[in-house]
This record gives structure tokens, C-alpha cells and sequence, in this order.
């Protein structure tokens, strides 16, 4: 007994005198900018600096839409990329426990029953024997440790890969849900100019039998009517299509779409208040899994260094042998052992050495990666504000223009009716105001999804209420 209570306290004090080798993590030195390139020029139009940032809005704050809402509920819960990105989650996390277990001494039970016989000794008895066999490496360098800290990293950033998913699946439903209200728009105006046109062709119709007017002016008025009727068909193949991508999206088979909100009636912040630089470093998944990806990459340094040292590893048996079960556990039918064993590396023919530089070169590209990763996200968000406030100033400028060619168009056909000019000029302004009012729901269009990439740009839609 005297020698188990040495082997017990000889297990504890190298648990207690155990170290982890390898550089501990600490956060790279960033060069971030104090405010992002994009914000409105204008300070008074700024939102105050108490006003909630944009990315810490919850997603259905951002997107009011009701349908618009249950469809991105509907992605969230059937999307195959979210579900995809849940089950390397799960990977993820039998993959830390797996590696953790490597901490834990292992036990192992074995129980045997042997029956000899010979014809030297016929009255050979039954043998049974059971027995208990500990293995354990200890981890006194901190290999196992750093291995764990790596493991659990690697599930973070997993899970932060998944909040990737999220905040694209989001901007995603989000865009092609606008795309589609877009065409809608677009098929509503373009039904109701076929109807309009049509009325002109048919009045120009009857002034050309009449012999008050030419032949040209049917011929232009007809012109008018096919260029509409055209962009019907080809808006009735886009709504289709993009209801397909929706439903996609959703997890369904393609088919229809409900709608909610037109085009122009989406609730949209004229301003964002898009918070600052700094806080991009924990509001972006992205930026999160590139640096969970570097705090493994750099625990893996200490597991390839701790190679370079001896292994210690520590072995002990007990059991039982007798010739019946009522006997074991009696007197001399016990057995016990206890042991130890010092593994140190010798030659290798450079293995160790190249494992310890290859986990540096990953360290560092690892690292590398992190500072990229952050600097293409402040790139992102100054594109987004620069893209969304000049989208919105394009479509309001295209308000203007719309309008414009709708009034010109009203007067041509009175100068007309009137006789003043040919139904050359009707023609030509119809055309425009036509054309410019498809730009227009474009330019709705990208507004709002400049609004939705913006968000997705800055970090939201990941974060629990």
C-alpha cells in the first residue's frame, strides 16, 4: 500500500507542476479607421449618436414587411445552408469532445474464462480471470490542453460560420423578395400602358379611316403598344424565375410567392446609423470565425512544440485469477501493478521539427487571413453606405425625370388633339416616360437592396434578441 500512496502522489504533483507550451493568443494590432468612408456628407442629416446601431437592430425592425417576414422566418427554419451549417456544428462539437477525452486516463475491463485440458493432466480446472487496465499520458507539457483550446475554437468559429449563413440567408430573401415586387410593379405599369396605348391605336385608328390623320400615326401608335405588350412577357418570365429563387430559398420545390408591401411602401431608415469602425471587430461573423480560426491555429503551435519533449505515461493493472467465481477477490487470488514510462524523441528524421514549422506557417497565414478579413469588412460597409445613400439620391433624381416625361407626354398628346404637332412627338415622349418609369422601379429596386446589403455588411441579423 505504501508504494500505491507513492504512485498516487507522484500522479499529483505532475498534474500540479504541469505547464502548456506555445505562444498564448493574444489579438493582433489592427489599423482601424475612426469613422467609415460613405457616412452622409451632411452632419445635420446624421442620426444622433445615441440612436440604435443599425446592426444591433433586430432583423424584423429592419424588414417590416409582414410576409416579407415570415418568409425569412420560413428560410431560416427549412433554408438547406442553415441546415447544413447546423450539422458541422454538431461535428464540431463531438469533435472538441473527442479531443478533450484525450485528457482522461482510460479504463479498460477484461474478463476471461479458460478451461485446460491435457492428457498429462485430465482433472485440469477452469481458470477465471478478471482484471482492470489504466492507461494514462500525462499532459505536462499541455499537448492534450492545447489541443482541447484549438478543438474548442474550431467550434466557435463553426458556429459563427453558421451566423455567416444567417446574416446571407436574410439579405438574400430580402433582395430577391424586392427583385420580385419589382417586377410586380413593373408588370402592374406596363399591363396599364398596353391598356392606354391601346385606346391611342384605336382612336388613331378611326381619325386614319376618317382622313384625318396618316397612316404613320397608326403605324407609331402600334409601335407603342407592341414595345408594352413586349415587356409584359418578358416580366412575366422574370416573376416566374425569381419566385423560383425565393422558393429555393425557403427550402420549398419552385412555385408561387405571396406578396405584401409594394415596392414603394417598404419601411426603409433614410439615414443609417451605422455605429462605429471598432465595434465591426465583434459584430461581423465573419470577423469572429477568421479569428477563432487563428486562436486554433496558434494553439496548434503549442501542440506541435510539446512533440519536441519527453512523453510520460503511466500504467497500472488490478484483477483477479481463480478457479471459481465465489473465490475472486480473496486473499492471494488478487492481483495489482502500477508503472511508469519516459518516451523521449530522439531521431526523427526531422518530422517534429517540420510539424512545428508547418503549425508557425499556419499561424501566420491564419493570421494574415484575420487582418484581410477585417479590412475587406470595412471595405464592405463603406461600399454599402456609399451604395445605399447614392442609390437613394439616383432614385429620387429619377422621381423628378419620371415626372417630367409624364408631363411632357400629357402635353404632346393635347398639342396633338389640337393639331399643333404630329403624333411623331406623342410617340417619343410616350416612349420615354414608358422607359424611364421601368428605371424608376430599378432604382426602388436597388435602394432597398443596397439596405439590405448594408445590414448584412455591418454584422446583423445574427445576434438573439
Amino acid at each position: 500500500m505504501t508504494s500505491l500512496r507513492t504512485y498516487t502522489v507522484f500522479v499529483l504533483l505532475l498534474t500540479l507542476c504541469a505547464c502548456k507550451v506555445g505562444p498564448n493568443y493574444q489579438r493582433p494590432l489592427l489599423t482601424v479607421p475612426g469613422d467609415y468612408r460613405g457616412v452622409a456628407p451632411d452632419a445635420s442629416t446624421q442620426p444622433p449618436p445615441s440612436a440604435e446601431p443599425f446592426a444591433e437592430m433586430q432583423w424584423p425592425a429592419v424588414f417590416q414587411d409582414e410576409v416579407l417576414q415570415g418568409l425569412i422566418k420560413e428560410a431560416l427554419a427549412n433554408n438547406y445552408d442553415m441546415r447544413i451549417a447546423a450539422t458541422r456544428i454538431l461535428q464540431a462539437n463531438a469533435s472538441l469532445g473527442i479531443t478533450r477525452a484525450n485528457q482522461f486516463p482510460t479504463v479498460n475491463g477484461s474478463a476471461s474464462v479458460v478451461n485446460q485440458r491435457s492428457a498429462l493432466y485430465p482433472g485440469a480446472p477452469t481458470f477465471d480471470t478478471f482484471g482492470l487496465q489504466l492507461d494514462y499520458i500525462v499532459d505536462f507539457w499541455g499537448q492534450y490542453r492545447r489541443a482541447t483550446e484549438a478543438a474548442r475554437a474550431t467550434l466557435l468559429a463553426t458556429q459563427f460560420g453558421q451566423s455567416i449563413v444567417q446574416t446571407s440567408l436574410i439579405s438574400s430573401v430580402a433582395s430577391n423578395y424586392f427583385l420580385l415586387r419589382q417586377f410586380d410593379f413593373q408588370l402592374d405599369y406596363s399591363k396599364q400602358t398596353v391598356k392606354a396605348d391601346t385606346e391611342i391605336l384605336d382612336l388613331n385608328n378611326v381619325k386614319f379611316k376618317g382622313g384625318e390623320s396618316a397612316i404613320t400615326d397608326v403605324y407609331q401608335a402600334q409601335v407603342l403598344v407592341e414595345q408594352a405588350e413586349a415587356e409584359v412577357i418578358t416580366l412575366k418570365q422574370s416573376i416566374a424565375q425569381a419566385e423560383n429563387n425565393i422558393s429555393i430559398l425557403l427550402g420549398r420545390n419552385p412555385g408561387p410567392v405571396s406578396r405584401g408591401l409594394s415596392l414603394t411602401e417598404q419601411p426603409h431608415l433614410p439615414e443609417v446609423p451605422a455605429g462605429l469602425p471598432s465595434a465591426l471587430l465583434r459584430r461581423r461573423p465573419d470577423v469572429r470565425r477568421a479569428e477563432e480560426n487563428l486562436v486554433a491555429a496558434n494553439a496548434n503551435v503549442g501542440v506541435a512544440k510539446a512533440a519536441f519533449f519527453p512523453q510520460i505515461s503511466l500504467t497500472g493493472a488490478f484483477g483477479a485469477q481463480s478457479v471459481a467465481i465465489t473465490r475472486f477477490l480473496q486473499g492471494s487470488a488478487t492481483f495489482w501493478s502500477v508503472g511508469g514510462q519516459v518516451v523521449q524523441p530522439i531521431f526523427q528524421g526531422g518530422r517534429i521539427r517540420s510539424g512545428y514549422r508547418l503549425a508557425w506557417a499556419q499561424r501566420d497565414e491564419a493570421e494574415l487571413l484575420y487582418k484581410q478579413t477585417v479590412q475587406q469588412a470595412f471595405g464592405d460597409v463603406s461600399n454599402s453606405l456609399v451604395g445605399y445613400t447614392q442609390s437613394r439620391l439616383y432614385r429620387m433624381k429619377l422621381e423628378e425625370q419620371t415626372k417630367t416625361y409624364k408631363d411632357m407626354a400629357s402635353l404632346a398628346n393635347v398639342r396633338f388633339q389640337g393639331g399643333v404637332t404630329s403624333f411623331l412627338e406623342v410617340q417619343y415622349y410616350e416612349q420615354q416616360y414608358f422607359l424611364s418609369a421601368l428605371s424608376l422601379a430599378q432604382a426602388w429596386y436597388t435602394e432597398l437592396q443596397n439596405y439590405a446589403q448594408l445590414y448584412q455588411a455591418l454584422g446583423g441579423g445574427w445576434q438573439q434578441p
